[in-house]
């Protein structure tokens, strides 16, 4: 979810000595409206502290139903190393695990960290707030809601149709390896089609969502175009969406665990957002 670069040099790009996102003569040069760029090191680290401390709410209450205690004592006292069998970093699905496989829980947890992040921002950051605001829209809309219903549902409807799909792909039947391996990934071919086609139809809806309710709250217009590149940041849709397409197991609980590292960008995006 991470849709801006911040430069390590802390400098303002121009085009013809102009700002980029203003006119120039009939030309209209477009991009974000924000920027990351002038925050010191010391309020970025607060966004980021903000956002994870806004997450901790919903992933205690999701670690919590799914059966784990919250007591530090107890989690300490555990068998074997506490921090592998824990709900954040537990990876087999034996028992009791915590599982990303469910759009309310990501989107609560996305929804914690931006509001940690907007917190965090608007407190070293007062002169931005309405960019903050704008951000807010931006990510739980076009980078968190929508593209993760759509992995959600791409992903429901698979499972629905995953036995079909796998009976009807070409298999070889022999019990050399290349048969083997061109089985498997066969096999796979459906599992791949439902991961990537639910999540870029996501993120192409998204982004005109947000942008259509930013421009109609805020009477500004924001085009954030998308790119190949732009699909590269949406690690915690596309492990979600893979989670719930192996649900049960290892592998998809594994990759779970790097999803709430993944959802602690969008509170750090709005918590850094800023006018141009």
């Amino acid at each position: 979810m991470i849709n801006k670069i911040s430069f390590a040099d802390n400098k303002k790009y121009y085009l013809n000595n102009a700002p980029m996102g203003v006119n120039l003569g009939s030309s209209t040069f477009t991009h974000s409206y924000l920027e990351h760029s002038e925050l010191s090191n010391k309020q970025k680290a607060t966004v980021l502290a903000s956002s994870a401390l806004g997450m901790a709410l919903p992933l205690a209450f999701w670690s919590k139903k799914a059966g784990f205690s919250l007591n530090p004592s107890k989690i300490f006292k555990m068998p074997m190393n506490p921090f592998k069998n824990w709900a954040l970093f537990k990876y087999k699905p034996v028992d009791k695990v915590l599982e990303y496989d469910d759009a309310a829980k990501i989107i609560s947890i996305a929804t914690g960290s931006v509001a940690g992040g907007f917190a965090g921002g608007a407190l070293v950051d007062k002169e931005n707030i309405k960019a903050k605001k704008r951000e807010v829209l931006s990510q739980l809309l076009g980078d968190v809601i929508v593209p993760i219903t759509c992995v959600w549902a791409g992903a429901k409807v698979f499972k629905h149709y995953e036995n079909t799909l796998q009976k009807i792909m070409p298999k070889i039947a022999k019990e050399t390896k290349s048969a083997k391996i061109f089985n498997t990934i066969s096999k796979n071919i459906p599992n791949a089609v439902a991961t990537l086609g639910s999540l870029g139809i996501g993120i192409v809806a998204g982004n005109k969502v947000s942008n259509e309710i930013n421009e109609r709250l805020y009477h500004k217009k924001v085009e954030r175009g998308i790119k190949a590149s732009d699909f590269a940041p949406h690690v915690d849709d596309l492990c979600m969406s893979i989670s719930m397409v192996n649900s049960g197991s290892e592998f998809g609980t594994k990759l779970g665990r790097i999803i709430p590292l993944a959802l602690l960008v969008p509170g750090y995006e709005t918590g850094t957002a800023r006018e141009k």
